[in-house]
């Protein structure tokens, strides 16, 4: 074959593969596009903190802020549309790049500060926005109004080729009515933190209408899409819904050179939470690996001097310790806090060692030696620090000082006396131990790995005093006293892969009964016959999808791969049920508990990495 016919078949067979990616991201996106619903999905774009609802019946734009209800941060109040007839255009079709009204025309993005809405016949938009418009341009084809927050202090609206206007004040919003002819050259362009000069000027230099802004949109969201990991049939519309979710929350971090966060939601959780960052990543890793890299880079880079890695890295810095909040939440916080802890003093708030865990997923995905050199070193000392300054009865066995640490703020095991030592907190720390222990070996470093090595083993044996033989479970000790709840934390030193079978055997058992945790969806956070069990309350009864995650490596790494492979499968039938990857669960009907977030980034994440664990 002569080097012109190579040329061509290899030609030929990259268009081939071309066109297959991009049938696959076109199924992914339709597959994704069922479950968008403007209520527990919203309208959004990577990057953006753009988020369009369906709230009341109404269509709103608000913006994802860090520590801001999404009812304080509403930049339009409601968008209407109408059609030629002047009758409400209702919503026809949602997808990930656009939403589409009856008559034809669509709302889209614009980059990720702006939307467009254009295209169809003659239609005509309402806008409500809150307070009054601070200018409108002479020839009556844009204002801008100041939502005063800080993604966006100022808004405004522009109007191509808009052939009528009305503006109104009705109690304190304003009013805003455009008719449009339709057509290609019709768009209203909404642009945050822009005057209509700058609104105006953007849309000049871009040279984007609404049919170029909405090839745009599909454009970013096919790249997302052909990166969606392949899974069983019967797994797939709900792994293209999680890698939306994935998607969708990701926001820039002005404050950090723009660094792209994927953060827990859109809807309430704006910023990156350390322990999020490490179960985003084991999902991101299976499309994104990159991304997921840069996850554990922020979690990782802004570590104290002493080793403590923040709860939070947000907009504007991060959280680390009680002096981070708001003075009021600064006083409760102390209140609340260790009474070992000077309650004058700041508290350290972080989340549980679960850095190697993570860490170890990507090691083979992401080309960077000297990054995961770097990143080890940040996790062996973070690993000291726990050992170093969170011992805080000095018993050799860390302790959760206050139970932001703990990621489950309101399990019952904080209900009494702190500091806590909890099974679950031990497990962590001997499984990163091992971890640590493992890297230094493969290193030639043989005096740390006999270093963690040896302290892996003196915590598994305090873990070992926590089993309460007659209860049949491990025991959490508030401030030395051994607490009564019975939670899921008892079993999560399953991930040491080091119990004796005798209490392996007991877990189990417990794991089967229906009064414990053999609940219809399983696995409840705490007991069924726990006098704290409630099937809706945070961290006191319903499923997270984070811990039977865990749970499942526990039961594998422990010598039951066939329980392990039978949780997988029920969480994934479980948020299939439920419609989607929700914060938390209700385990005795399976839905979505009622104060849960919606389209939340660990369940997706985790759901990501569990179908394709279970399709393998």
């Amino acid at each position: 074959m002569n080097a012109a016919a190579t040329t061509r078949d290899a030609r030929g067979a990259a268009a081939q593969d071309a066109a297959a990616l991009d049938a696959a991201a076109q199924d992914a996106a339709d597959r994704a596009a069922r479950f968008l619903d403007l209520e527990n999905a919203p309208f959004t774009l990577p990057g953006s903190r753009i988020l369009v609802r369906r709230t009341d019946g109404r269509v709103t734009v608000r913006l994802a802020e860090y520590e801001r209800r999404l009812d304080d941060c509403v930049v339009v109040r409601a968008l209407r549309v109408f059609g030629a007839d002047g009758r409400v255009a209702e919503i026809a079709d949602v997808r990930p790049e656009s939403i589409a009204f009856d008559g034809g025309a669509t709302l889209t993005f614009d980059g990720q500060r702006a939307l467009s809405l254009g295209g169809g016949s003659r239609w005509t938009v309402e806008l409500t926005v809150p307070g009054a418009l601070d200018t409108t341009h002479a020839g009556g084809a844009s204002g801008a109004w100041a939502p005063g927050l800080p993604s966006a202090a100022e808004a405004s609206w522009l109007a191509t080729g808009a052939d009528d206007l009305l503006v109104r004040e009705v109690g304190g919003d304003t009013v805003v009515r455009l008719s449009f002819p339709g057509g290609d050259g019709a768009q209203l362009r909404i642009a945050l933190g822009a005057s209509t000069a700058e609104n105006a000027e953007a849309s000049h230099a871009s040279g984007t209408p609404h049919a170029s802004a909405l090839a745009a949109t599909t454009s970013v969201w096919a790249d997302w899409f052909a990166r969606t990991p392949r899974v069983r049939s019967d797994l797939a519309d709900l792994t293209a819904f999680c890698w939306w979710v994935l998607g969708a929350n990701i926001v820039t971090l002005p404050g950090r050179g723009d660094a792209r966060a994927v953060v827990p939601s859109k809807i309430g959780y704006v910023g990156l939470w350390q322990w999020d960052a490490y179960f985003i990543a084991a999902g991101l890793r299976h499309g994104a690996p990159e991304l997921a890299r840069e996850q554990l880079a922020l979690a990782f880079g802004f570590p104290t001097p002493d080793g403590q890695l923040p709860d939070v890295v947000h907009d504007d810095g991060v959280l680390a310790s009680s002096d981070d909040l708001p003075p009021g939440d600064r006083d409760t916080l102390r209140r609340a806090g260790s009474s070992i802890a000077d309650p004058s003093a700041p508290i350290p708030l972080t989340k549980p060692p679960l850095a190697a865990w993570a860490l170890r997923s990507l090691e083979g995905l992401v080309d960077d030696p000297a990054w995961f050199d770097e990143a080890w070193q940040t996790v062996a000392h973070s690993q000291e620090w726990w050992f170093a300054h969170s011992d805080l009865d000095g018993d050799g066995m860390p302790e959760y000082g206050h139970p932001y640490s703990s990621g489950l703020d309101d399990s019952p095991v904080f209900d009494g006396e702190l500091p806590v030592a909890s099974p679950d907190l031990a497990a962590y720390l001997i499984l990163q131990d091992d971890l640590l222990a493992s890297r230094a070996r493969s290193v030639g470093d043989t005096a740390a790995a006999e270093r963690h090595a040896a302290r892996a083993e003196r915590t598994l044996a305090l873990l070992e005093a926590m089993w309460d033989d007659a209860a049949g479970f491990f025991r959490s000790r508030g401030a030395g006293t051994p607490l009564a709840a019975e939670t899921a934390v008892s079993l999560l030193p399953l991930l040491t892969g080091r119990l004796p079978g005798r209490i392996v055997s007991r877990m189990l058992e417990a794991l089967d009964d229906p009064a414990r945790f053999a609940t219809p969806w399983a696995i409840p956070t705490v007991a069924a016959r726990d006098a704290d069990f409630s099937a809706e309350r945070m961290w006191r009864g319903p499923v997270w999808v984070n811990i039977n995650a865990l749970i499942a490596e526990g039961l594998a790494v422990s010598g039951h791969a066939d329980r392990s492979r039978e949780l997988i499968e029920a969480t994934l039938r479980l948020v299939q049920h439920a419609g989607g990857p929700h914060e938390y669960f209700n385990p005795l009907t399976g839905r979505k508990a009622r104060t849960a977030t919606t389209s939340f980034g660990w369940s997706a994440a985790l759901c990501v990495d569990l179908a394709v664990r279970a399709s393998g």
